[in-house]
């Protein structure tokens, strides 16, 4: 069956690829960001190019409108847009942390608002969640993005037993290391906030083990595959870990200890 998507974040990396697996597959896609000049190769697959700031309300309600004034319907929400932004703790200013919630937790929850109404009326629908591994534990210089992470959990499994009575299917992924601009943007904001303070040697050595990292991550399509496929099987997961190395940290999460865990991320940062 031909559904409507709504994806944010779709100008780069994992919403641009998801958005175009889904068009090629024959749904009817929005693709939302705000930069649409950086979407416009994305047309040619068909997808309908939307302006949208999720840390704008009358952006997400004039979007949300729009699909709806269209089609009559939204299928699927794939809530994707969001960053990391690094630095310790004591130095990042209460502004940028606030920002980074208003982008990666409280947009999503607002979009989420705006959807469900009519996914209720139609009793049937599905809220796709972009988590990370970083939303099952925390690393130095990443508290407020890991924060939003655990908070994007939370929420997602808090939802998820609300929306069942109405037929809505909420889903959370969970990608690991992505070759994406997102480990460019958090490595220069850290070098940018903590490359100087109290915190720089430890700051220099997980800038370093980032770089690494992504060099090591997985292209953006391997997400978008199962962002596809858990927008469309008939009976998704809950939860759905990959690229990346995501499936072999979330299992040393769960069996080492808080300490033993922390001793194994420091030891990545030598």
């Amino acid at each position: 069956m031909k559904k409507v998507v709504l994806i944010t974040g779709a100008s780069s990396g994992i919403g641009r690829e998801s958005a175009r697996l889904l068009a090629q597959a024959g749904h009817i896609v929005y693709a939302a960001a705000r930069r649409t000049e950086k979407m416009q190769d994305l047309a040619q697959h068909g997808v309908q190019l939307l302006a949208m700031d999720v840390t704008n309300d009358e952006s997400m309600v004039r979007g949300v409108s729009t699909i709806l004034g269209r089609e009559h319907r939204i299928d699927v929400l794939i809530n994707n847009a969001g960053y990391g932004s690094y630095g310790a703790l004591e130095d990042v200013p209460m502004s940028e942390a606030r920002y980074q919630f208003e982008v990666n937790i409280f947009g999503l929850a607002r979009l989420t608002q705006l959807v469900l109404p009519g996914m209720r009326k139609q009793g049937s629908g599905r809220i796709i969640n972009i988590s990370s591994i970083g939303g099952k534990f925390g690393e130095p210089h990443g508290a407020w993005y890991h924060a939003t992470k655990f908070a994007v959990e939370g929420l997602s499994d808090s939802l998820r037993m609300e929306l069942k009575q109405f037929g809505i299917d909420v889903v959370i992924i969970q990608p690991g290391a992505i070759i994406t601009e997102w480990n460019r943007i958090a490595r220069e904001n850290l070098e940018k906030v903590s490359g100087a303070s109290a915190y720089k040697n430890l700051a220099g050595k997980h800038v370093k083990m980032l770089a690494t990292a992504d060099k090591q991550g997985s292209q953006p399509e391997v997400v978008a595959k199962v962002i596809a496929r858990a927008a469309t099987v008939k009976r998704p997961c809950t939860r759905y870990a990959t690229g990346g190395g995501a499936k072999l940290i979330l299992f040393l999460r769960r069996i080492l200890t808080d300490r033993m865990f922390d001793k194994l991320l420091l030891g990545l940062m030598r």
